[in-house]
């Protein structure tokens, strides 16, 4: 498949009272500021449920650097908060997380993003990335991790050695930027133990998502045209979406509504001109490192150098910005400002239960 490659990269750097059902399955010109910023549809999150919970479906894994055919750093053993915290401590150094996930969509993942993405942001780490390499898994279970992903900044790369499909192409949706490179696909929702005999049963199942699906991509960005392949495509089948489907349909590049308030923001703190130099730098960028000849043999690594090498004719990094400057995270450490965190000592934030709709 040919490379979706966003600029971006270049700054890298979900029943009360009775049962509940079964989650659902699949397989696999910057020079006009008038415009207030728009509002973010964000889902607010729920307090974090620190229960103890392991991985059931997949691996996990941390690393503090975008360099991934060097490893893909500790594994992630355990979801508790001091053990999360242990493993990225490290990170604080390079300013940059890199969580690989390979493996399925569920509730335990969900849990993972929602966990990462918190201690992350009470270490100060700036950049996050989510590295994915996932066949699908539960509906319920992507949306609930896309709500936190899009809660705290992350990137999202589709590596060459790796697939987005199914319930994973939720994700996407919801990255502020997304890096794609290997194969993503989708097809129609199912349930693996509904109980329905008849389309009409099947049909009464898979409606008690639909409102929360079209919410889902509307609040992150994405086209409706999603949730229709997600309910027309035979399940038996896999629909590969081509890189004009994917930039079409809101789930490559960077995130149409982070994008904007990202353009207002940078106007305000490094002016029009810095917004002009990063403008010419993606069309440059797009043109020489995201379609070059040899694209089929190229992966992530690749489309970094070539970006590096790049830049410098835009005057990046720039004195003044940079931070917000492309391929930031390759300058050194990118730290936030510190959210709150537990007393020294503590094993975890009250294990407290709470219902994820």
């Amino acid at each position: 498949m040919s490379f979706r490659w966003a600029f971006y990269l270049a700054c890298v750097l979900v029943v009360a009272c009775g049962r509940q059902p079964e989650p659902a399955q699949t397989s696999a010109n910057a020079g006009v500021m008038a415009p207030p910023a728009p509002e973010v549809q964000r889902k607010p999150q729920a307090e974090i449920d620190w229960s103890p919970m392991p991985l059931e479906a997949g691996d996990a894994s941390i690393d503090c650097s975008a360099d991934y055919p060097h490893g893909d750093g500790r594994p992630v053993l355990s979801l508790a908060y001091l053990d999360l915290r242990t493993a990225m401590q490290d990170c604080r150094a390079t300013g940059l997380l890199r969580l690989r996930y390979k493996g399925q969509i569920t509730p335990s993942f969900a849990a993972l993003a929602e966990r990462a993405g918190k201690v992350a942001g009470e270490l100060g780490i700036g950049k996050r990335i989510l590295d994915i390499d996932s066949g699908g898994g539960s509906v319920e279970s992507a949306m609930r991790a896309g709500d936190a992903i899009g809660e705290n900044d992350w990137t999202i790369w589709v590596r060459g050695d790796s697939v987005c499909h199914s319930a994973c192409v939720l994700l996407l949706a919801a990255g502020d930027m997304r890096v794609i490179v290997g194969p993503v696909g989708v097809h129609r929702m199912i349930r693996v133990k509904s109980t329905a005999t008849s389309r009409k049963e099947l049909g009464q199942e898979l409606r008690r998502l639909s409102d929360e699906l079209r919410n889902y991509l509307e609040r992150n960005g994405a086209s409706i045209e999603v949730y229709d392949l997600m309910t027309t495509v035979p399940n038996r089948t896999l629909r590969i979406l081509t890189d004009d489907e994917l930039e079409k349909f809101g789930l490559s590049g960077a995130n149409a509504v982070e994008d904007d308030l990202d353009r207002i923001r940078l106007a305000r703190r490094c002016g029009i001109e810095f917004l002009q130099r990063r403008d010419a730098f993606r069309r440059a960028y797009e043109a020489q490192c995201m379609q070059p000849a040899d694209a089929a043999s190229q992966d992530v690594a690749d489309i970094n150098a070539c970006g590096l090498g790049l830049r410098g004719r835009y005057g990046f990094p720039d004195p003044k910005c940079p931070v917000e400057s492309p391929m930031a995270e390759l300058d050194g450490a990118i730290l936030m400002p510190l959210q709150a965190s537990p007393p020294e000592g503590a094993d975890a934030p009250a294990a407290k239960r709470v219902a994820h709709p």
